[in-house]
């Protein structure tokens, strides 16, 4: 497995809240466990009070990304840095799952994560994750969507650092709002335009009656 994809979930556990909406579907085990994906072994070791317990470790996550999208990179290390001091992981080689053309093990690195619960097993691997992609790309690399109400949390993978939208359905949402914009503003000026032509108009017209 790649460490990259470790990252994931720090993305997958943010987005699980969209705060400015007033959302939250980390309401249930089920939904605990949902974000594992297809580590089912993990899930399955998760319990109503890791709802809770999730929650917390989401609103540190979110403040990392806060931070980062904010230009403050220290404060976003700190933060993951308090995150990856909780919660440790120890890398190991492993060849699971994975076979070259003569089948071989291809050896990757892997995060085992050894938790007291499901929380600690996940914000292990979600902060671990997180550290990676910082430290690989660079903290301006987290981001969180400008298509507002949105907010959700991306990792920025672009060759030229330019992504700005968590999707491409808020990204073209986003388009279309500044199309309209530019168009209302063009309409405005016309109008403004319009009413001093008119007025103009008037002046000289009773300028003219005047003499």
């Amino acid at each position: 497995m790649e460490l990259a994809y470790y990252s994931d979930y720090a993305v997958r556990l943010v987005n699980s809240e969209e705060p400015t909406r007033g959302k939250d579907a980390l309401t249930s085990v089920e939904a605990v466990r949902d974000l594992f994906g297809g580590n089912q072994s993990a899930a399955r070791r998760a319990t109503e009070a890791d709802v809770t317990r999730f929650r917390s470790v989401r609103g540190r996550l979110r403040a990392v990304f806060e931070a980062a999208d904010g230009g403050d990179e220290t404060l976003a290390v700190d933060l993951l840095n308090s995150l990856l001091l909780e919660f440790p992981v120890s890398p190991q080689i492993s060849g699971h799952d994975f076979r070259d053309d003569d089948g071989r093990p291809l050896w990757h690195m892997h995060l085992a994560d050894h938790p007291s619960n499901a929380t600690a097993g996940y914000a292990a691997i979600a902060a671990m994750g997180l550290a990676f992609h910082l430290t690989e790309y660079g903290v301006d690399r987290l981001g969180l969507c400008e298509a507002s109400p949105c907010r959700n949390a991306y990792l920025d993978t672009s060759t030229n650092r330019s992504r700005r939208y968590c999707s491409d359905r808020c990204a073209t949402r986003a388009n279309v709002a500044a199309y309209r914009a530019r168009k209302r503003l063009e309409a405005d000026r016309d109008r403004a335009a319009d009413s001093g032509l008119a007025a103009d108009s008037a002046q000289r017209t009773t300028a003219s009656g005047e003499r």
